[in-house]
């Protein structure tokens, strides 16, 4: 299999009362495991068959003939990698190396908490905000859709989802603040830090 389907790295119930049970059942159980399947699929029997996702991603990613297929690589792996970036008592300001980073390439963490929420609450549609290192540097994206920092060959280092499907069950319409409370009370800082290297 090509487009893995990993297990999430806590109990479905571990971020309440942040994100619900009944919001990863969907996200995570149906949403995530859509990407994957469809990926599978329409990888089988492709020249693309076999390779790392990365790989895939990174093949398609320009390749308007290949559109179903990126976006499906890409959703798998955004997925993947946005379970990581939370954990249950997570969020707030963090410590080592990201610490001092955020610092000298935004100002203050409060900028830092600031730029992001406002990535995320402003980004038209479905997507994602990325916290990325780009040219040595820390930088927020947005992502529209399937979009990826990976596609580009920039390295992500914290994402969070703001399709509808991350957070309407638990906050409706309120985006920002299933933001505010990613990143007050959710961002699995170690990983970023390790992400770092």
């Amino acid at each position: 299999m090509s487009v893995p389907y990993p297990d999430l790295p806590y109990p479905k119930n571990a971020l309440e009362p942040y994100i619900s049970t009944r919001t990863f059942e969907f996200h995570y159980g149906k949403h995530h495991k859509a990407y994957v399947d469809n990926a599978n699929k329409m990888l089988e029997g492709s020249e693309l068959a076999g390779k790392d996702l990365v790989a895939i991603i990174q093949a398609t990613a320009k390749d308007p003939a290949k559109k179903g297929l990126f976006n499906n690589t890409a959703q798998a792996w955004n997925h993947a990698f946005f379970w990581q970036c939370m954990k249950k008592g997570g969020g707030g300001k963090p410590g080592g190396k990201i610490a001092e980073r955020i610092t000298a390439d935004f100002g203050s963490y409060e900028k830092f908490a600031e730029s992001f929420k406002n990535a995320g609450a402003t980004l038209f549609g479905s997507g994602w905000a990325w916290l990325v290192e780009k040219g040595g540097k820390l930088e927020i994206m947005q992502g529209a859709n399937a979009e990826t920092p990976i596609a580009q060959g920039i390295k992500p280092l914290l994402v969070v989802d703001v399709w509808e499907h991350a957070y309407y069950l638990d906050y409706q319409n309120r985006r920002p603040d299933f933001l505010q409370a990613f990143i007050d009370h959710l961002i699995n800082w170690d990983f970023v830090n390790a992400n770092l290297g």
